[in-house]
């Protein structure tokens, strides 16, 4: 299964974790910005009026939220009347509303639906954001306030969430340096500044990088073997590029692309390869390596002035693995199984390519063609057999949100009286069991060129209590636009993708908080993917799977023998999907566990040596992101993260056996999953929270079973 990261929530003070609202307390007016942003939106949910933005509108607004949430978070600290809980970490969460409602939309049309207006405005604004958090987080009279409060916390009558919001500051002030001297402190601002205009340039780099690294084809003939769906959508990405009579393969955000499956033309094959493997190292102004290489420094130089030995170290205080030996010791018990059940996978791939006497050793850029061979040898599966049956609308409306009904009661309503940020946005209301309005949630699933590679779930809007506002969602994935007239067929791997998504969208629209920064999907890295890769489980469930898997043509459902070949095939590659997750986390950890001192000159001789030393450098399986277009790490929020894909997978993995062994989907089981997980937030431990749930601490048994690995 393929595990897709969500855009990251800036760890800005009430910025992205805030929401937009009409609270009295908590706002105060800009008489300086007169743009769309100086008030809360008049649109339902208070939902942003895409139609009244404007690119110029983003920079005087970035500047006055960030000097009016100073202004606040300084007139807290300057309080002369003893710190309380209300005047000190309410009127925190009460700040920066400004700030929330102009960063929420520029996160998510610069993800994805950006210009080159909107990637300078990014790169100019984000070590002003950095120094924007510094300044509070790094604020000696604000973060005494909170201590003061936190040391009489046991005196105090407060509830669960609120110990949990005191408890929450307490630890990020520390972890963000708050107990640093002040020649520290200065020190750590000038390396949080560089971070974030590095990671900025790296993003837009790699945007560049995707986008001029497609695969340009003038020879039909070099397509073979894509449908004639495929081929018409090259042919219209090349025209839209200026490229009339040639086909245009775009690039995904993963070392391997779709079409390697299909495509028929070793010589060509090859070529998509190299076009996606080297995209970022072609010695050009989108060339990430030397991005890369101050960046780990930088990190590696901050933990050390923070007191600790590496970057990793540092970021795991507040995950729920706490540390990387917890990481690597949950990856020693992966690696071994899943490198030898690739390795007899490679092994059948050979001998497939052998009995059509290919003459050749395997290659990466093979993989995907003979394995998809193998899959209709052992299966009998084809996947343009399944494609018909996946049309995306149905996918959406008959699967994705028919799951959420059976198990959670909820119901949508599509709107289209709201403005989008881009023609092929859709929106749609979310109404809870009594018919009482949830939220809204918006889908935007085709890509572009001008959008970020994978697929993500982000608010435009947070649900809180203290604010009285209720959730924005919206997912971002970057599925292939068929040509004009064509239906939207997909694989049986993105509707996985939207199932996940929409996981985490069901995150944010369960959350039930009073405080912003608490709210829904605002938990630790290695905790948030659980609901999403939970999700996933209920895409196969028989009475989700023959509500959605019809053929667009007929209207058919899917014949009960191409149904049960795609569940015998289920952990069919698993050894090759898994080493290459595997070797992306640990390529992440290894980066982040570098010294100061001993932090390296040449990106790729160290990721060589990094797999070769954890036996994950298997010459057919590549990493599925390389370190120069490893967007989760360098620009996505992930650094020392990316390991949580694998981790959460555990908690879903076992949490789906719960369902299992007590009845599966039915109400009941989701309004238990729904009250205990999905409408918690960040409101408890962690581990407290799964062991509620499932009885007992995380077992890796049925990720292994799930995966098709030896169960221990």
């Amino acid at each position: 299964m393929n595990k897709i990261f969500i855009m990251p929530l800036m760890a800005i003070i009430a910025v992205t974790s805030s929401c937009n609202n009409n609270n009295k307390a908590g706002q105060q007016k800009s008489a300086s910005t007169s743009g769309p942003f100086a008030e809360p939106s008049k649109l339902a949910y208070q939902t942003p009026a895409f139609d009244q933005i404007k690119d110029d509108d983003f920079q005087p607004a970035f500047e006055e939220g960030m000097k009016i949430q100073l202004e606040e978070m300084q007139k807290i600290a300057d309080n002369p009347d003893a710190p309380t809980f209300e005047n000190t970490l309410v009127a925190m969460e009460k700040s920066g509303q400004l700030l929330a409602r102009v960063n929420n939309v520029f996160s998510a049309l610069t993800g994805a639906n950006t210009n080159p207006k909107l990637q300078k405005i990014q790169e100019d604004i984000a070590p002003k954001q950095a120094a924007h958090q510094d300044a509070i987080y790094l604020n000696s009279k604000l973060f005494k306030r909170i201590q003061t409060v936190y040391a009489s916390l046991s005196k105090l009558k407060l509830d669960q969430e609120d110990k949990r919001l005191v408890e929450f500051y307490e630890q990020q002030f520390e972890l963000a340096g708050a107990k640093l001297s002040d020649a520290d402190k200065t020190q750590l601002k000038k390396l949080n500044e560089e971070d974030a205009s590095l990671s900025a340039k790296f993003t837009n780099q790699l945007l560049a990088a995707n986008k001029a690294g497609g695969l340009v084809i003038a020879d039909k003939a070099e397509l073979a073997g894509l449908s004639q769906g495929e081929l018409d959508a090259a042919a219209q990405g090349a025209k839209a590029n200026k490229l009339n009579g040639k086909w245009l393969i775009p690039l995904q955000n993963t070392t391997q692309q779709p079409s390697l499956q299909s495509l028929t033309n070793r010589a060509t094959r090859e070529k998509l390869f190299n076009a996606s493997w080297n995209r970022t190292e072609k010695n050009d102004a989108n060339d990430t390596r030397s991005t890369i290489l101050r960046l780990a420094k930088i990190r590696a130089d901050k933990a050390k002035l923070m007191g600790f030995p590496d970057y990793a170290t540092w970021k795991l205080q507040d995950q729920m693995a706490k540390t990387p030996a917890a990481v690597e010791a949950f990856f020693a018990q992966l690696v071994p199984a899943a490198t030898a059940k690739a390795r007899v996978e490679a092994a059948d791939i050979q001998a497939q390519a052998d009995l059509e006497k290919g003459g050749f050793k395997i290659q990466p850029w093979d993989w995907d063609y003979y394995a998809e061979k193998v899959r209709k040898q052992k299966f009998d599966l084809d996947e343009n057999q399944v494609k018909p049956y996946f049309e995306l609308n149905k996918v959406l409306e008959n699967g994705v949100f028919y799951a959420a009904t059976q198990l959670y009661g909820i119901t949508f309503k599509e709107r289209h009286d709201l403005p989008v940020y881009q023609k092929d946005v859709r929106v749609f209301e979310v109404f809870d069991k009594d018919k009482s309005t949830i939220g809204l949630f918006y889908c935007d699933y085709f890509k572009r060129d001008n959008k970020s590679g994978g697929a993500w779930m982000s608010n435009l809007v947070n649900q809180s209590k203290l604010m009285g506002t209720k959730p924005v969602i919206y997912n971002v994935c970057n599925f292939t636009k068929p040509a004009a007239g064509q239906p939207a067929l997909i694989s049986f791997s993105d509707v996985t993708t939207m199932f996940h998504e929409f996981g985490h969208g069901l995150h944010g629209l369960f959350a039930n908080q009073k405080y912003p920064i608490l709210s829904g999907s605002n938990v630790a890295r290695d905790f948030v993917e659980f609901p999403s890769q939970f999700n996933e489980h209920w895409a196969m469930d028989p009475s989700v799977f023959k509500n959605y898997a019809v053929h667009y043509k007929t209207g058919q459902p899917m014949p009960q023998v191409l149904v049960d070949k795609i569940k015998k095939a289920a952990t069919f590659n698993q050894g090759y999907n898994l080493t290459e997750i595997l070797s992306a986390a640990s390529l992440d950890m290894a980066w982040h566990k570098l010294s100061p001192d001993n932090t390296p000159k040449n990106t790729d001789k160290f990721e060589q040596e990094s797999l070769h030393k954890l036996k994950l450098d298997l010459s057919e399986v590549p990493s599925r992101y390389r370190t120069s277009y490893f967007s989760h790490i360098w620009g996505g929020g992930y650094a020392a993260g990316y390991y949580a894909y694998l981790w959460t997978e555990m908690l879903d993995d076992d949490a789906y056996s719960w369902f299992e062994e007590n009845g599966g989907l039915n109400r009941a089981n989701g309004q238990r999953f729904r009250d205990m997980i999905l409408s918690k937030g960040n409101t408890e431990d962690y581990g407290k929270m799964f062991r509620d749930f499932r009885g007992h601490d995380p077992k890796i048994g049925p990720m292994e079973k799930n995966r098709g690995l030896l169960v221990k």
